[in-house]
C-alpha cells in the first residue's frame, strides 16, 4: 500500500511539473531556485540593457561602436583586392579581370541574366541607356560612350559595388555577388564590343560559314 501512496505522490507532482497552474495569476515572485548567497553571481549579473546610457564612456552610451575596417565572423576573409574591390595594391583600378574569373560563356551567360534584371531597366538591354524608366525622366548612361569605353573594369566593378559618384545609381552590392559583378561588367564590356565589332574578328570558320561570312 505504501508503494501506491509513493506512485500517486510521484504522479501528482509530475502533472503539476508539467501542466502547471495554467490560468493562475500569482501576485509575488516565483521561488529562487539559486539564491544568491548560496550561488554568488549566477542569476544575478551586471550588465546595460540596449540603447541604455552608461557613465563608463564618454559619449553616454552603453552600446559601442564597431571598430574600424572589422569583419564579421561569417564572412569569407577577403583580402583579394582585384576581385573585391576593384583595385590593385596600390590603390588604382584593374584594367583586367581577376585572376580568379575565367571568361567563358557560363560567365557571359550569367553576366546577361543579372545585367537584364539589374541594369536594364535603366541603361536598356542594349547598353545605349534607353531603358524602360527613361519615359519617366531618369537619364541613365550609355555603355557606349567613350568615357565608359575607356573606363577601368575595376571602376566599373567599384560602380556596380559602390554607386556612382553622383549617387544617381546607388549600390547594387546587396543584389550581386562579387563573382555576378564581374560577369556583369563582362557583358558590359560585350555590349560595348558589339558595337565596334568587324567581320574580321569572328576567326572560327564554322561560324564565319553560318553567318554568310566569306
Amino acid at each position: 500500500m505504501r508503494y501506491v501512496y509513493l506512485v500517486a505522490a510521484f504522479l501528482v507532482v509530475l502533472t503539476v511539473s508539467l501542466l502547471g497552474f495554467r490560468g493562475e495569476q500569482f501576485t509575488s515572485a516565483p521561488m529562487d531556485v539559486f539564491p544568491e548567497w548560496a550561488f554568488p553571481g549566477m542569476k544575478y549579473q551586471p550588465k546595460f540593457r540596449p540603447q541604455s546610457s552608461s557613465t563608463f564612456f564618454a559619449d553616454g552610451r552603453a552600446d559601442r561602436p564597431l571598430p574600424a575596417n572589422v569583419v564579421p565572423a561569417s564572412l569569407p576573409l577577403r583580402a583579394d583586392d582585384a576581385m573585391y574591390r576593384g583595385k590593385d595594391t596600390a590603390g588604382a583600378f584593374v584594367t583586367t579581370f581577376p585572376a580568379g574569373i575565367i571568361i567563358d560563356a557560363k560567365l557571359m551567360a550569367r553576366g546577361q541574366e543579372r545585367y537584364l534584371i539589374y541594369c536594364a531597366p535603366c541603361h536598356g538591354s542594349l547598353g545605349d541607356g534607353n531603358g524602360v524608366v527613361k519615359k519617366y525622366g531618369v537619364a541613365a548612361t550609355s555603355y557606349h560612350d567613350d568615357r565608359l569605353r575607356q573606363m577601368a573594369d575595376g571602376q566599373i566593378f567599384d560602380t556596380i559595388t559602390n554607386g556612382s559618384p553622383s549617387k544617381l545609381m546607388l549600390s547594387y552590392a546587396d543584389k550581386l555577388e562579387p563573382e555576378d559583378r564581374w560577369a556583369v561588367v563582362a557583358y558590359v564590356r560585350a555590349l560595348q564590343r558589339s558595337r565596334q565589332g568587324t567581320a574580321a574578328d569572328v576567326t572560327d570558320t564554322a561560324v564565319r560559314q553560318s553567318l554568310g561570312i566569306r
